[in-house]
């Protein structure tokens, strides 16, 4: 498991928190993107913008992650990943459904984990959707095949569990359903596990810290949080408190990045508002895990 540990150390900083930047968005992004034009968002400008955003932040970031559909050759082919910045390459597959922009989850096929280890990645990312009305088994078989893929390749595994609705629609608890996605995914043999922020980020300090502490106990490995779904604003101290409480940093995009789409001068607000918010972010972390 040397190339593991090699690898981990790569995604991280020097005081060993992770402070990780995500810009493998797909639909969602194009959806955020419209907002802000007319017409319908092509693909060459997503990937233009991904591009702009690797290049303005990974100076700033331990590691990046990058979707293979947009842009992983197309950032690879422009040099715009700073030498310092790791990379991790997505390797899902995000399937949409009836009013959902992704209605289930499957391993992407065409990343071939030697291939990428080669083009330099460190590590790949799995995203699972957990339904509390959908059987488990599928869920462990997925994530169990992709920790062992990652592995025979000298890779490091992500795994991203993101609560969802019944298919039914029926009533459910968001909070609940994270613990209860920890307690099934969290000791899987996964090398890192990526969290939501527990009540959107809203919560008290007690409350939120409380939460956060509920899901670890059930996480054998480093665990980090994501920022969907979080304000912007809130987002900091939504990474203070998980590290207070055990979480070794972030794997974030929205948080960081989502306040310049739309705007003209693209190159200004990245320097303007995305960079200074990365900087915070690393300063926290740091500082916590000191």
């Amino acid at each position: 498991m040397h190339d593991i540990s090699v690898a981990m150390a790569r995604m991280a900083r020097p005081s060993g928190a992770f402070a990780m930047l995500a810009i493998d968005q797909r639909e969602g992004l194009r959806v955020m993107m419209a907002e802000h034009q007319l017409g319908p968002v092509a693909d060459e400008t997503l990937t233009e913008f991904k591009l702009e955003v690797i290049e303005a932040l990974s100076p700033y970031a331990s590691a990046v992650l990058i979707d293979r559909e947009l842009a992983w050759e197309q950032a690879l082919a422009a040099g715009v990943t700073a030498p310092s910045c790791a990379l991790i390459a997505a390797a899902d597959t995000l399937v949409p459904g009836p009013g959902e922009l992704v209605a289930s989850v499957e391993i992407d096929r065409a990343v071939e984990p030697a291939q990428v280890r080669a083009q330099g990645a460190v590590a790949l990312k799995l995203l699972v959707l957990w339904r509390p009305d959908e059987p488990v088994a599928p869920r462990i078989a997925m994530v169990d095949e992709f920790i062992a893929v990652c592995h025979a390749a000298g890779l490091a595994s992500v795994v991203e569990p993101v609560t969802r609705r019944p298919r039914d629609g029926g009533a459910w608890d968001r909070e609940a359903a994270i613990i209860a996605a920890a307690r099934e995914l969290g000791r899987r043999g996964q090398d890192l596990y990526k969290c939501e922020v527990p009540l959107l980020g809203a919560g008290s300090e007690a409350d939120m810290r409380r939460a956060y502490a509920a899901m670890a106990r059930h996480v054998q490995s480093p665990w980090v949080v994501l920022s969907s779904g979080v304000k912007q604003d809130e987002f900091p101290q939504a990474v203070e408190w998980a590290c207070r409480e055990g979480g070794s940093g972030f794997l974030a995009g929205r948080g960081i990045w989502s306040g310049v789409i739309g705007r003209r001068d693209m190159k200004q607000a990245l320097r303007e508002d995305a960079v200074p918010r990365l900087e915070r972010l690393c300063s926290i972390v740091d500082r916590v895990m000191a």
